[in-house]
């Protein structure tokens, strides 16, 4: 398998009809203009408290984010591989000996933030129709040495997490491409004690730089991570514990603050357009669609394409921008040697990179933008 190769495959196909179009496969300016009047008040309010770090900008965003998302507290912090690492390090998941068991098909960050921790990283396949986290994969592969399992809520869809927690192992859930999702009903914080999530500028909740947050329910895991964030300390110049300079910036906070009250209506638009491209796509040939729940907040729109890289140079082409998440799952990944991964023991995941395809999905694209692209996608294969 060449999982770096640009190569193309050759395929017959019909040429795309010259169109002037130019398709982004994630487009930010329309949400920033819709919202300008609000983040133009909050950085000032900001440049006139002169409070850049740790102040009321933040403490109302937390709040905020808390209530959307169904916890009893959040806490930003500088970005969601921060957020990931700060709850196993709260978890007291930083030793070698403490293996975490996750997808490998996911960002990088993922897995950096469990070696980051100190803890041995460990891969269980995903399901072929959904590419989340399987729990029959992760059965075969939890041990005495398993000390955390970390469903990946990939593409904005919650992994099943009652099955998880049937292991008994610390749940701590990547929820970096799942703001406002929900699972069979209940909030993520439901499930465990552990919710980590980014806000990355193509999030369905982003800033305009790094910034994360840890969700919870539980009062001493906010209490821990609010100290752990700032170096340890508790409101004074002292390092109580080891912590980390890992703090959401209030400038972050006054896009977020104006972005947030949005994210229930932008997630309600990315579920129209995904259903659009369902409605659009079903029965093309070579292309599979993924299956969702209804819980799902469509951060992306994937499908399973095949010739996909040729796809990709026909579409790009005809002025549509598209995205592979993930080109080289992480076991085969130089940075994660030491998970032992090989080639072929993940079939599913491996499969899967080579096939999926990220189409343009964004809140405020036009429907017929939707339309352009599906028909592009299906002139390929005629």
């Amino acid at each position: 398998m060449k999982w770096l190769s640009t190569e193309i495959t050759s395929a017959r196909y019909l040429p795309m009809q010259s169109v002037p179009v130019s398709i982004p496969q994630a487009d930010l300016k329309r949400a920033l203009s819709e919202t300008q009047p609000v983040w133009k008040r909050n950085l000032e309010r900001l440049l006139e408290s002169g409070q850049f770090v740790l102040g009321d900008q933040l403490a109302e965003f937390e709040r905020g984010f808390a209530r959307a998302t169904g916890a009893s507290f959040a806490l930003g912090v500088g970005s969601g591989t921060n957020a990931i690492e700060l709850c196993l390090r709260d978890a007291g998941i930083t030793s070698p000996d403490q293996q975490v068991l996750t997808s490998p098909l996911t960002a990088p960050f993922t897995g950096l933030a469990v070696l980051n921790a100190g803890a041995t990283l460990r891969f269980a396949d995903v399901c072929p129709d959904n590419l989340l986290l399987n729990p029959d994969s992760v059965a075969t592969h939890v041990t005495a040495q398993t000390a955390a399992i970390m469903p990946v809520h990939l593409y904005g869809q919650a992994c099943p997490l009652a099955r998880f927690a049937e292991f008994g192992k610390v749940l701590v859930q990547d929820a970096c491409q799942a703001h406002g999702a929900t699972c069979q009903g209940r909030a993520l914080t439901g499930y465990s004690r552990y919710v980590a999530y980014s806000f990355y500028p193509t999030k369905n909740l982003g800033c305009l730089g790094d910034g994360g947050a840890v969700a919870t329910d539980d009062p001493g895991v906010a209490e821990r991570i609010r100290s752990l964030r700032d170096g340890g300390r508790c409101g004074d110049h002292i390092s109580h514990t080891a912590g980390m300079n890992s703090r959401l910036d209030e400038l972050q906070c006054c896009f977020l603050l104006a972005f947030l009250p949005c994210l229930t209506q932008w997630n309600a638009w990315r579920a129209e357009r995904a259903a659009l491209y369902d409605d659009l796509l079903t029965n093309c040939p070579g292309i599979q669609l993924l299956k969702r729940s209804p819980d799902s907040v469509n951060h992306l729109y994937v499908v399973r394409a095949q010739r996909r890289d040729a796809l990709r140079e026909y579409l790009g082409r005809g002025g549509i921008t598209t995205g592979i998440h993930y080109p080289v799952p992480l076991h085969l990944q130089p940075a994660f040697a030491s998970s032992g991964g090989r080639p072929g023991e993940f079939p599913h995941a491996e499969r899967a990179c080579q096939e999926i395809l990220s189409l343009p999905l964004w809140p405020y694209m036009d429907l017929d933008t939707v339309e352009l692209t599906a028909k592009a996608v299906r002139s390929f294969y005629r």
